[in-house]
């Protein structure tokens, strides 16, 4: 079966990427604008892993990871932070939300698979 992946990022760009990336690499991709967005669709989504950018509208990454780390049924999902930002107090602070791991932009398609696949092992 494969694994389902949450992307959350407000770049049609970086989604777009993402898509392709992950669907080539045989996970099911679901996708969505902003954090508000992904709270909205990860009961349906059900993801394995999710992918979330930190800068975006209405909700930022900080703000998703907190709501889903609420949802009691999600608190295991590993959460990979993909962004722009390489900021250590940024790091720390999606952390202490319940991120997994942290991965800047532009992203290598092969290191992005490889941290998915380390977290869902």
């Amino acid at each position: 079966m494969k694994k389902k992946v949450l992307t959350v990022d407000d770049s049609r760009t970086i989604r777009n990427m993402l898509l392709v990336t992950l669907n080539n690499a045989g996970f099911e991709t679901i996708q969505a604008e902003d954090g508000v967005e992904g709270l909205e669709v990860l009961e349906e989504a059900n993801p394995d892993v999710i992918v979330t950018d930190i800068n975006m509208p209405r909700l930022d990454g900080f703000g998703f990871i907190e709501g889903v780390r609420r949802n009691e049924k999600y608190r295991a999902v590993p959460i990979l932070v993909l962004t722009t930002e390489s900021d250590a107090e940024k790091k720390n602070r999606a952390r202490q939300a319940g991120a997994t791991g942290w991965i800047v932009k532009p992203f290598d398609p092969t290191k992005l698979i490889d941290a998915i696949e380390r977290v869902t092992a």
